[in-house]
């Protein structure tokens, strides 16, 4: 089992580079950043979990940028993007800036993409709400093309191009990994068809239940579900909770770091450095 940890990285938070450092000096495996290009202000998509949306989905840093700081001053710590909104991007220009933060990190990159749930977000981006898994799909498939051949071309619905040179490439071979960010039983079918791993929130799913739909898709698309790294964004109380998780299939538990100064961070980051013995303990 390994730990990572995750963050809402703003202008009045901890620093990418103190962020970084602190992870990869307590153990920590990875580093993931969420991404919101901006929130409409409209606010006619409601928040999923009820109530005000908090103003750091709005005030987070853009995450290649912030992950580019984080990777420059760590040596092992892997940096993912937990999620990248992939239909509010062109997957030309995403292709490139993922293969060149995966050759400039040594091929640290984990790359966690999801469709997005506020639709007028999508909408400002072009994409309609109902399209954005599909988009998503569409746009993966043609980035992995441009990261593994050397004049890819793709002729798609959501995209479409003659062969194209997209350089550098990926560090990482084939590509980085491709994490689907997403709960529902469509979600698996997702990651059975595109995913390198899987990336749910705790709670948001029944995990056992999708664990086996998730073995039953693989047997029947010819996978592995060993190759499948199944990452979780969540909290345990114990030991016992990480062993519970280790049963299930779960590689990975990924932390949530609150969005405040290096001081109140690192006193978080200090307190969740049992989990990361617990870890170790579990082999």
């Amino acid at each position: 089992m390994k730990i990572g940890t995750s963050a809402f990285p703003t202008d009045y938070s901890i620093s990418a580079v103190a962020l970084a450092r602190a992870a990869e000096e307590r153990g920590f495996d990875s580093l993931w950043v969420v991404e919101h290009t901006h929130i409409p202000a409209s606010r006619r998509t409601p928040y999923p979990p009820g109530g005000d949306l908090p103003s750091i989905y709005w005030e987070s840093y853009e995450p290649f940028t912030f992950l580019a700081q984080a990777a420059a001053v760590t040596e092992s710590l892997l940096v993912g993007t937990g999620i990248c909104l992939v239909p509010e991007h062109h997957p030309i220009a995403l292709a490139k800036r993922v293969a060149s933060l995966d050759s400039l990190s040594n091929g640290r990159f984990l790359f966690g993409v999801g469709a997005g749930w506020n639709a007028e977000e999508l909408e400002n981006h072009g994409v309609r709400y109902e399209d954005r898994w599909k988009v998503l799909v569409e746009y993966v498939k043609a980035m992995k093309r441009m990261w593994t051949e050397k004049a890819p071309e793709f002729h798609g619905q959501y995209v479409d191009f003659e062969p194209v040179w997209v350089e550098p490439k990926p560090k990482r071979k084939p590509h980085p990994p491709v994490y689907i960010g997403a709960s529902s039983k469509w979600a698996i079918q997702r990651v059975a068809e595109i995913g390198d791993g899987w990336l749910p929130a705790m709670g948001t799913c029944d995990l056992d239940e999708r664990m086996d739909q998730l073995r039953r898709l693989c047997d029947e698309n010819g996978r592995d579900i060993g190759e499948i790294d199944v990452s979780l964004f969540g909290a345990v109380a114990d030991k016992a909770g990480l062993e519970v998780l280790a049963k299930q299939g779960v590689r990975r538990l990924i932390t949530m770091m609150p969005t405040l100064p290096e001081a109140d961070v690192l006193r978080v980051m200090d307190q969740q450095a049992e989990l990361i013995e617990w870890a170790n303990q579990l082999g």
